[in-house]
């Protein structure tokens, strides 16, 4: 039987908006509840999992038996609609890092050690220094990305950029292959001329790397929930969209399954659920259907304090040491290679790396794998190109999560500017302007991006 949700609308200008309804608990679906939150609307999150964060969120792994993240995610000082979500929640407090653009790296088949240093204006003059560029490269090198900028619809990055020599090796087929999850000269040179634009373009000031040092829950989910609740709003979890029920133009009911939910003709609808769930819901929906895995490794052990908080790695298994006090954890990007290598043998090749990156005891101490076999779309042109748009035909459902069209690739800020994107798709905000005290965007979201 139907049951009808009561509740009063609100007038927005020239909107009315009654009762919104998101669906998926993730960054995007919650960045749509703030964002509706913020602004005095009612708002119901319905999660399948027992829990809020989606890829974004930390549990207690009883190997371990600690409390960790499922992966690491770098979020740069320019993300803007991260930063702006997380001052509305009142989090931003929550990531740390250094108050410049500094990247410590290592090469593992040279034991070479160097720190990128940019500047923090918009004219790159760290890239005529020596101490700060990356060592072996010269102006001329990053001069070289230029035509990168210019790519056409289409195009990978290899048709436009030769994907070799020291500067690829050392910054930017680390930095792509971070931000895309997908090996880079195949990798949509458009969604790689974001993350160059608005990183190394933009000035150091947009990109210093920022570190959820209480974990991603502490930062990304839990100030959520307490702001959609304190706000009026509800959460509830285990709750699995069944189906939409359609009725002409409109999405008219929700299926649960064991109940329905009847909506009003203002009653919004938000799928903030992945692409393959979305496709069975929605029809003929157009989405990407090729994934990538990431891979993780945390280890537990005293870190000495000597080892920075996060080191990039080249020519290793390791792709990014991140550094806490109570363990090293380690993130590998485009990592289906190794779905299939036993997790022993994995665990042993990382932790290898790790003690020539750290330079801790060789003893391997209690550690733990977590495999992400489709953490992100694969940043392929032709799968670029399948990433819908944020409305639908049905005039109060719009869909929102990092494998949208938002310009980026699928990251944390991908996944947060998509979930404002939707709530303003009905508020009747123009453009992208996430919340007053927002910076601009930049690393892993698609364009501001942040690690995977």
């Amino acid at each position: 039987m139907v049951g009808q949700v009561h509740t009063g609308q609100v007038h927005t200008g020239h909107v009315h908006i009654g009762h919104v309804h998101i669906i998926g608990a993730g960054l995007a679906g919650l960045a749509a509840a703030v964002r509706f939150a913020s602004q005095g609307h009612c708002v119901s999150v319905y999660e399948s999992a027992p829990q809020a964060g989606g890829r974004c969120r930390s549990y207690h792994d009883p190997a371990l038996d600690m409390e960790i993240d499922n992966g690491n995610h770098l979020v740069l000082s320019g993300n803007s609609a991260a930063m702006g979500y997380l001052d509305v929640i009142g989090a931003r407090g929550k990531l740390t890092g250094p108050d410049t653009a500094s990247f410590p790296f290592i090469d593992l088949a040279t034991n070479e050690r160097w720190t990128l240093r940019a500047n923090e204006g918009t004219i790159p003059w760290w890239m005529l220094s020596s101490s700060r560029r990356v060592p072996g490269t010269s102006l001329s090198d990053y001069l070289g990305l230029l035509p990168l900028l210019r790519a056409p619809e289409g195009a990978t990055i290899g048709d436009v950029y030769p994907c070799r020599g020291v500067l690829y090796e050392r910054l930017i087929g680390p930095l792509l292959l971070a931000a895309l999850n997908t090996e880079p000269p195949l990798g949509s040179a458009r969604l790689a001329a974001s993350v160059i634009r608005e990183t190394l373009m933009k000035g150091g000031h947009a990109y210093h790397p920022l570190i959820a040092h209480e974990g991603l829950a502490a930062a990304f989910v839990a100030p959520a929930l307490e702001f959609i609740k304190a706000h009026g709003g509800s959460i509830t979890f285990n709750k699995r969209l069944r189906a939409l029920e359609f009725g002409g133009n409109r999405v008219a009911a929700l299926d649960f399954g064991d109940t329905d939910v009847a909506l009003d003709r203002d009653d919004p609808v938000i799928l903030a659920v992945p692409p393959v769930v979305a496709s069975s819901l929605v029809p003929q929906l157009r989405a990407p259907t090729e994934f990538r895995a990431i891979v993780n490794a945390h280890f537990k052990l005293p870190v000495p304090a000597s080892v920075p908080r996060m080191t990039g790695v080249v020519n290793g298994t390791v792709e990014w040491l991140f550094a806490f006090p109570d363990r090293l954890s380690v993130t590998i990007s485009a990592a289906d290679r190794l779905l299939d290598t036993p997790r022993e043998e994995l665990a042993a090749t990382i932790w290898a790396d790790v003690v020539r990156i750290s330079g801790v005891a060789p003893e391997m101490p209690p550690w733990q794998i977590v495999r992400e076999r489709r953490a992100t779309f694969a940043a392929l042109p032709q799968q670029n190109a399948l990433r819908p748009g944020t409305r639908t035909s049905w005039h109060n459902l719009a869909l929102a999560g990092d494998w949208i069209a938002t310009g980026l690739p699928g990251t944390i800020e991908g996944a947060i500017r998509s979930g404002i994107r939707a709530a303003d798709a009905f508020l009747g905000a123009p453009g992208l302007k996430p919340y007053k005290n927002s910076i601009f965007d930049i690393f892993g979201g698609p364009a501001p991006v942040g690690f995977n």
